[in-house]
């Protein structure tokens, strides 16, 4: 008898005996303020649905619509067969939308990652990474063979010295060339990186600088624009990734900056050219969120103050909300089994929300948690029944 996938098994026994195995919930309906999730309707915490578009009308109609001209699948690679001119449009779109000379789009920002960072360094080649990047980024920085440094969490004194001591170790240079790369906004605390500082330093070392601001579009920014455009840095970080799945409501990435590097990602960036295109419909919807959010600053405004409300109030409560500045809202509870046991009983009648727990290796071990995200789609009415389910829970579990 084949014993080759024992060892799987024995993992995933201890996955369970930790509190730490994912147990993936359904979802029955469109994406929204509420959802049905395994046969009944909850409040819904989980999306990354910031500003609630991924059922929006206008969204639903442009995707409809691309269906009709253009079909459902791509059945081809950008690079030889699969860009229509959708594709071209939502680019050019999202460069004056971003304010970068160009952009070019991908299946994911976790795509966008892979595809980026293999492309510009190698293995002669030295990364600096905050230490709580992203898994793409992380995953884009394996792949490219290049030297990997870690620096301190949004620590532009310890980039700076982690710089320095690796250009110390010898009086010739060592690589042929370095990337900084950061989150714009990390997706699990909710707190925004240093990124002026991060920049000048950037600038000081001649260095490439690359920001991932999946969370950032559509929340930061002028109406959206991005961490970028928070700070007033336009023309001066040298990559923007992003993603199209969160504030957008659709499903895809991007890249943004200098043409030059637009160019790069064309010829080598390898999900651009070996996997098929973004779909149609997802452009057209893409497309038609960016009329949105160029229109008016409606939804963003709405998502920030139902963010402050929520917050103020789980902290009145005496929730621990962590160092989150954005709508994203961590709730710490340390172990795993009791992040769990917390969810369970949010999700369980007469309470009905659905705020998933999130533990290692998503978070590091002992700083488990249920992390709430907040929607322009939540009215008051829906922020304040959370808030009650959390207080009971919360009290029946003696956290607060």
């Amino acid at each position: 008898m084949s014993t080759k996938t024992d060892w799987i098994t024995q993992e995933l026994a201890s996955l369970k005996q930790q509190g730490l195995y994912n147990t993936i919930r359904t979802i029955e309906s469109p994406q929204g303020a509420w959802l049905v999730v395994d046969g009944k309707r909850v409040l819904n915490f989980c999306s990354n649905n910031y500003l609630g578009l991924a059922n929006h009308p206008r969204l639903v109609q442009a995707a409809q619509d691309a269906v009709k001209q253009y079909g459902v699948g791509p059945a081809a690679v950008r690079s030889i067969a699969g860009t229509m001119s959708l594709h071209v449009e939502l680019e050019k779109r999202l460069a004056a939308f971003k304010g970068v000379e160009a952009a070019i789009t991908f299946q994911s920002g976790f795509n966008a990652n892979l595809a980026t960072i293999p492309a510009l360094v190698g293995r002669e080649d030295v990364i600096y990474s905050d230490r709580l990047n992203h898994a793409s980024i992380i995953d884009g920085c394996r792949l490219s063979g290049a030297k990997i440094v870690a620096y301190d969490h949004c620590s532009p004194a310890h980039l700076k010295d982690t710089i320095a001591a690796e250009q110390g170790r010898s009086t010739e240079r060592l690589y042929r060339r370095a990337l900084i790369v950061t989150d714009g906004v990390f997706s699990m605390d909710g707190d925004v990186a240093p990124l002026p500082e991060i920049y000048a330093i950037a600038r000081d070392e001649d260095i490439l600088l690359m920001v991932d601001d999946a969370h950032g579009e559509g929340v930061l920014g002028r109406g959206g624009r991005g961490i970028v455009d928070h700070f007033g840095l336009h023309g001066k970080v040298d990559i923007e990734v992003g993603t199209l799945s969160k504030a957008f409501g659709v499903v895809g990435g991007v890249v943004a900056g200098k043409q030059v590097v637009v160019d790069w990602l064309r010829q080598r960036g390898r999900p651009f050219l070996f996997s098929s295109a973004v779909t149609a419909p997802d452009a057209a919807a893409c497309l038609a969120a960016l009329d949105l959010l160029e229109a008016s600053t409606e939804l963003v405004d709405r998502l920030w103050d139902n963010a402050k409300y929520f917050k103020a109030e789980m902290k009145r409560l005496g929730f621990d909300t962590g160092v989150s500045t954005t709508p994203i809202t961590p709730v710490m509870l340390g172990e795993a089994p009791l992040a769990q046991q917390f969810s369970r009983a949010l999700f369980d009648a007469p309470r009905d929300v659905f705020a998933m727990a999130i533990g290692y290796p998503t978070v590091p071990q002992g700083k488990a948690r249920i992390r709430v995200m907040i929607s322009a789609a939540h009215s008051r009415d829906d922020l304040d029944q959370g808030l009650e389910a959390f207080a009971k829970v919360g009290k029946e579990l003696r956290v607060i």
